[in-house]
């Protein structure tokens, strides 16, 4: 299963390097590369069955269910990612597609049943709203990592901790975010993200970890809205690696036709 967060997953900034932490670039960039692979790349393809529960400033609560299919085009490379929507009725059949570049911005798509349309969802929007929830069309899929500069912050028993800042400040809302890694499973536990006026705005957290066929596997992430308040929940169940996902079903094809042989496993 690809990043989901929720990922999910990637890196963090500091606001000053010290001679304590004088790691050098190659050995952060290490860190930062083995979570992204245990974060989003584990075994050759991935799915599974998803249920989102966002809960705005006021209480009140929404679900989201659907399936996620992933396949690997190249380790630590290009990705092809489909999320089919089952429930509720409102977003039943909604499918969204992902082909993550290394070398440029993410394609994405959202396929709209009620109007049969296919809309792209544009680089400039890759930071708004998933479904009405707290995950950002970028969380789907995964944070490019060489958009940002990484640098060592504190180093314990357990984890690293890292400090991220964007090389272009005006393509995103965040002017820094920190991530603490497992030292053991690479997973990103948490995101901390910051805003213009250094405020922390926005977490996620990997609030359990399992281990799948071998591949350390988050369960159950959320993410935070620490300034207007609402926070979304994911679980993830029946999930499974290696299933020998067909090329042709990452296609503008599954949109409109999805490929129940793989949706229904779970079932």
């Amino acid at each position: 299963m690809r990043k989901l967060f929720a990922a999910a997953l990637t890196s963090v900034l500091a606001l000053a390097h010290t001679s304590a932490f004088a790691e050098t670039d190659a050995s952060v960039r290490d860190i930062v590369k083995k979570a992204e692979l245990a974060s989003y790349y584990a075994g050759d393809d991935g799915r599974t069955e998803a249920r989102m529960l966002i809960v705005d400033a006021q209480g009140r609560k929404q679900t989201r269910q659907f399936t996620i299919l992933r396949r690997d085009r190249a380790d630590g490379g290009e990705q092809d990612l489909m999320v089919f929507f089952s429930r509720p009725a409102d977003v039943r059949d909604t499918v969204f597609r992902v082909i993550k570049r290394t070398d440029a911005d993410d394609d994405r798509w959202l396929y709209l049943p009620g109007l049969d349309l296919v809309k792209r969802i544009s680089a400039g929007d890759k930071r708004t709203s998933f479904v009405g929830s707290n995950f950002f069309y970028e969380d789907v899929s995964g944070r490019n990592t060489e958009l940002d500069d990484f640098q060592l912050v504190e180093e314990t028993d357990s984890l690293y901790r890292l400090g991220a800042t964007p090389k272009d400040p005006s393509s995103v809302e965040f002017s820094r975010y920190v991530v603490e890694i497992d030292k053991t499973t690479f997973i990103p536990m948490q995101i901390e993200f910051f805003d213009s006026q250094d405020r922390l705005y926005r977490k996620v957290q990997a609030l359990k970890v399992e281990t799948i066929q071998g591949y350390p596997t988050v369960t159950y992430s959320r993410i935070e809205d620490l300034l207007n308040g609402g926070a979304t929940e994911m679980q993830f169940r029946h999930i499974k690696y290696n299933l020998g996902l067909p090329e042709d079903i990452f296609s503008e094809r599954s949109l409109r036709t999805p490929p129940r042989q793989w949706l229904e496993l779970g079932q």
